[in-house]
């Protein structure tokens, strides 16, 4: 929550300045948290191998205490990384945004049915909101598939396999252990 406190006084309301220091503090703040939720999983990694029982649930919590922060936290690393971050996506011509690290599908909708199309990023100037970033988030880390967005960048493509990766070993583990727990 503290790593909060610096982005929330830049940008209070909106997110339409940025300047290299709340850019710097944003990523920053991303990175740490991904750092320390990745230590976490590795220690609840071996709390799950090494626990003869989990009689009061506290591993299972904390594995969905993880899972939940692991969610959010590749959400937020996607909407800041992504075409420059939310301050550029939100202020700047769709001409002079950076290249796209996620082909969503409103950015391929503008040749299809008419209904489909009006919602098209070239119809109405979409580009994703952190909701876009979440369900991405979301759908990575549980699906055993790619998800409908797609990363087009090689350091994307590295962070949605690490997400999904990190991802698969939490429910994997939490499965596993709760069949044991069963019989």
């Amino acid at each position: 929550m503290l790593l909060l406190i610096p982005v929330v006084a830049i940008n209070p309301v909106r997110f339409n300045t940025q300047t290299k220091w709340s850019r710097w503090a944003s990523v920053g703040g991303t990175i740490v948290l991904a750092i320390a939720n990745h230590v976490a999983l590795v220690q609840l990694v071996i709390q799950l191998l090494q626990a003869k029982s989990d009689a009061d649930g506290t591993l299972l919590l904390a594995a969905t205490q993880v899972w939940i922060t692991h969610v959010i936290v590749y959400a937020l690393i996607y909407w800041e990384m992504d075409r420059g971050g939310p301050v550029v996506r939100s202020t700047a011509k769709r001409a002079d945004l950076p290249l796209a690290d996620i082909r969503f599908p409103q950015d391929e909708d503008h040749d299809t049915v008419a209904e489909v199309k009006a919602g098209s990023s070239a119809s109405v100037n979409w580009t994703a909101s952190f909701v876009d970033y979440a369900y991405f988030s979301l759908s990575n880390t549980m699906a055993f598939s790619p998800p409908d967005a797609m990363p087009l960048l090689a350091r994307t493509k590295v962070l949605v396999g690490l997400q999904a990766f990190a991802g698969f070993v939490i429910l994997v583990l939490v499965i596993a252990r709760a069949v044991s727990l069963l019989g």
